[in-house]
């Protein structure tokens, strides 16, 4: 979420798939950059457009506000939302009788209906009918910004092309016949930029879906995927892929090249710069990934493709406000097929990732992210089978390439709670000493 895409389509001499992220975005001089970004792209693009800064954080403190009935929280964050958005306007366009003033207040007003009406039983649907309006706010903007720079833009609505199961807030892609509706409706006249939204889809019968926090990196490979893209570029405020954070680690190297491979694998453990279901529908195409800074947009980056080498730097990946939970049966009995029949399943219900987990013959232990809903319930679910023990407040070190000198430099004055390694990556579940 919190992005911009860009792409081109097939039979163009520069068809391609432009990402930016939220920070691209969070400001009227920031939409300003990127439209001389896509001013200096030659032939036909799309632009996709998600929330704009920090509009997902907003609107999910509405979503609480909104299900926890707190009328004056949730008035105090509408009061936010609109304030930031109409701030934006303001400083883009001059003229106050401009098009775009009507068009944001419709949609503001359209979700005000929503938060009239009584929460339903699922949070989930919930969340995924009031989360989209971020998207739809900045897609709007930008979208008129774009015209008033005198280029042929015009919005769509990209729920009507991504079709998904209802599996609200980790939608699931229908991808024949989101295929053939992406084709179907992104359609040029000339050279028209097609301003739609990332992050989200719908069901058959057109109810709003989400696919997963983040999930506008993923928007731009499943259109790349469907419309045959020569690349998908992903626009960061970084100078490409880096071997680290820079929030969490003083030195960091760029990796210039990455394989799809290594590019799965820094993913899945949690790299930031690359949402985890962005990498397959590219690889199934051998389409490229380029990962850029818009802020130097003229530097190379790192280049994402079916490369080959030995090994790189190591790569470094730090999840805080972790939690392990020991889960052990009742008689001592052993932990076999059976009982992981029954936590996989209590796992997969709640829709919970594990990121790191060991078995002996009396306990299967699993660190995963400190999900303050979801949380609960699993310990309250398990705890009917199990004897459960959990412990909050860990941090799970994962590092691919690693040699002893880089576990030495991550471990001082880290407690190791739990170590798993293999030949290229090992996982480091540590406690700080205080």
């Amino acid at each position: 979420m919190n992005n911009v895409i860009i792409f081109g389509f097939k039979n163009e001499k520069s068809m391609l798939v432009y990402k930016f992220g939220g920070a691209s975005i969070k400001s009227a001089e920031a939409v300003r950059n990127v439209s001389d970004i896509i001013k200096n792209h030659s032939g036909k693009l799309a632009v996709v457009i998600s929330a704009m800064g920090k509009t997902t954080d907003n609107l999910e403190r509405i979503i609480e506000s909104y299900v926890n009935r707190d009328a004056e929280k949730l008035a105090s964050e509408m009061g936010v939302l609109k304030k930031y958005h109409f701030d934006i306007i303001e400083h883009l366009f001059e003229d106050k009788n401009h098009p775009v003033y009507a068009d944001i207040t419709e949609q503001l007003e359209e979700l005000g209906w929503i938060l009239e009406k009584e929460p339903s039983l699922s949070f989930d649907h919930d969340y995924d009918q009031i989360i989209c309006f971020g998207e739809i706010l900045s897609s709007k903007i930008v979208a008129h910004f774009l015209k008033s720079q005198h280029m042929e833009a015009k919005w769509i609505d990209i729920r009507f092309s991504i079709k998904t199961n209802n599996t609200y807030r980790e939608a699931r892609i229908n991808w024949e016949l989101t295929n053939r509706l992406v084709n179907e409706h992104f359609t040029f006249a000339k050279d028209d930029i097609l301003v739609t939204q990332g992050f989200m889809g719908s069901t058959i019968d057109n109810i709003t879906t989400t696919l997963g926090r983040e999930g506008s990196d993923y928007t731009g490979a499943i259109l790349s995927h469907a419309l045959g893209a020569k690349k998908l570029v992903i626009w960061k405020d970084v100078p490409g892929v880096l071997n680290a954070d820079p929030k969490w680690f003083d030195e960091t190297v760029l990796l210039e090249e990455l394989s799809y491979r290594d590019a799965i694998e820094l993913a899945y453990y949690g790299a930031s710069v690359i949402h985890p279901k962005t990498i397959k529908p590219l690889q199934n195409k051998n389409i490229d990934l380029h990962v850029k800074s818009f802020i130097h947009p003229e530097a190379k980056g790192t280049v994402i493709s079916n490369v080959e080498y030995e090994k790189l730097v190591p790569s470094f990946i730090f999840k805080m406000d972790q939690v392990l939970i020991r889960i052990s049966p009742e008689d001592f009995s052993f932990i076999a097929e059976d009982n992981l029949q029954t936590i996989f399943g209590i796992l997969s219900e709640n829709r919970v990732k594990i990121n790191l987990m060991q078995n002996t013959a009396l306990n299967f232990t699993i660190c995963i992210n400190n999900d303050k809903r979801k949380l609960p319930r699993i310990l309250e679910q398990l705890s009917e089978d199990f004897k459960v023990i959990h412990e909050n407040n860990l941090e799970l070190i994962t590092i691919r390439y690693f040699d002893e000198s880089t576990v030495e430099r991550v471990m001082k004055n880290k407690e190791l709670i739990l170590e798993h390694r293999d030949k290229k990556n090992i996982q480091l579940l540590v406690r700080d000493r205080g």
